[in-house]
This record gives C-alpha cells, structure tokens and sequence, in this order.
C-alpha cells in the first residue's frame, strides 16, 4: 500500500491524459525536453557546468591566460606525483576507504555515502577495487531518496595490477574494468605518525586516445568517515601542488560525497522489499560482469 499513494497514481494518469490529448502541450513539452537534453550535453562537452561530476569535455584546454602553459592529453606519473609515494606500499593500499571528494563524469553528485574496498590478490601484485555506492542522496532527492533500488547501495568490482610493462613505478598501477584498460596514480599519501598505516590518499585515473584525454578521474579518499573543510583543503593544496589542478582537482571542479551516519540503519519499506525480490540490488555488478566479457 505504501508503494504508490493513491494520488501519485492519479496525477499520473491526469498528467498523461493532457499531454495525449492535447497536441500544443505535447509539442512543446517535446521541444522543451529536447533543448534541456542538447544544453546538458553541450554543457559537459564545454566542460562548463557541473565539472565535478559531469565534464566530458574532449582534450580540456586549461590554458592560463598569465602563461603559455597547455595541458593536452595525459601526464606521466612524475609530472603530477609527490615525494610521499616513493616508497608506496601495496600491503598499505589495501582496505576499506571512504571517498570525500571526487571529479568523474561517471560519478554523478546524487550519488552519496561511497566507499571503496581493496583486496589484494594471492601473489600480492594484483588487487580487487570493489566501489560501493548508495543514490539517490537524501539531500538531493529528500521526497524520494528512500524509495530508490540503490538505497542500501550497489557495488560493481574492477581490477589493478603492478609492474604491467616491466617497470616498477611506485604507485602507478594498471587498472581493468568495464572493457577498459587505464593507469592509476596514486599521487600523493598522508600516513599515520605512530602505525605508518596510509590515512588519507589522492588518486588519479586518465584515458587518451591519440593524444587526445577523453577521460580523468580524482579521488579524495580517507579511512575515516568524516573529514574537516580544514583537511579537504589541505588535500587541494596537495594536489594542486602535485600539478592536478589542470585537470579538475580544484575545489571548483571536485563534488564532495553526501555522508549519511555511520550507524544510521538500512532503509526498511515495501519498496526495498520490491526491488530486493527482483535482484536489482546486484544489477550494478552483473553489468560490469557482462561488459568484461564483451
């Protein structure tokens, strides 16, 4: 009874009654819908709206009007790493992580309370990324957040391994997922004074295609839940000093991850019920499963 409210259901019906009846209102809602969908889309090839969760813009070129300086393509590792990856250690790498911040055109800012799990694999040279993702966030969509298949979240795996082209680049991995294959930086590491153990961690993916970047990805990523304006400023800092601000790592261009409570409780209604009976709750790692296999 609590899947649909009665008054959804006719608003609905009334709704679609007007615009199948009325052609000047189907017309227009048409044209309406069309234009909002090719702003969308120009705006992400611009790379001028929502850069830190949607820019698909094809080679950014982040000139600086003071200097000469273009960033075309992708950077080598030495370009954008700091001194604290030189000695990184895979072992430490490992376990549970908490994302803050993020610039990905594949993660969009509804998208909240993200994690990431690391395994390593048995030879130790390898790992298993396992991303765990719940959306709609309550902040953006507070009237239906709870109502999602994603409320309890979804994960979906990809795989890294080390010393793919016979060198051995501290914190460079090769990573594999959703029929591709591209670099991961680790870029910069802060670790715990008494245990040594990382604490907080800037990564960076890219793709190029004859030169051309078609893709970056940068990851803010902590082992604690929470994170104070203070340390996410220190973490652009960082970056910024690393050379990652050309490519979307400045406040401006990053989306910072909605958090629920730690111990707030799973959602519990008829609509979980639903969507737990069908499977869509594995829907995200079955279709990672069927692309790897294309």
């Amino acid at each position: 009874a609590d899947l649909v409210p009665i008054s959804f259901l006719f608003g609905n019906i009334a709704f679609i009654a007007i615009i199948w009846l009325v052609q000047e209102i189907r017309a227009t809602l048409m044209i309406v819908t069309l234009s909002a969908l090719v702003a969308y889309i120009g705006s992400g090839l611009d790379g001028q709206a929502g850069l830190g969760d949607y820019n698909i813009q094809l080679d950014d070129d982040n000139s600086n009007p003071l200097t000469t300086i273009v960033r075309k393509g992708c950077p080598a590792p030495e370009e954008v790493q700091l001194s604290s990856v030189n000695n990184f250690n895979l072992q430490k790498y490992k376990g549970h992580w908490y994302w803050h911040k993020v610039h990905d055109w594949t993660q969009f800012k509804e998208v909240y309370d993200t994690t990431l799990d690391i395994s390593l694999t048995d030879d130790g040279k390898g790992y298993v990324n396992k991303l765990n993702i719940k959306a709609p966030s309550p902040q953006s969509s507070p009237l239906s957040w709870d109502k999602s298949p994603l409320a309890n979240g979804a994960s979906y795996t990809w795989s890294g391994k080390v010393n793919v082209d016979g060198t051995d680049h501290p914190g460079v991995t090769q990573e594999t997922g959703f029929g591709v294959k591209f670099p991961n930086y680790v870029v910069d590491v802060q670790t715990d004074k008494d245990t040594g153990e990382y604490q907080e961690l800037i990564q960076f993916q890219c793709i190029e295609v004859g030169g051309v970047r078609l893709y970056e990805g940068i990851d803010f990523m902590s082992r604690s839940p929470e994170m104070s304006d203070a340390q996410l400023t220190a973490m652009h800092s960082r970056a910024e000093k690393a050379g990652l601000y050309p490519y979307g790592a400045s406040p401006e261009q990053m989306h910072r991850i909605e958090r629920r409570p730690v111990d707030a409780t799973k959602v519990d209604n008829s609509w979980q019920t639903l969507w737990k009976s069908i499977g869509v709750d594995n829907i995200l790692e079955q279709l990672s499963g069927s692309i790897e296999q294309i």
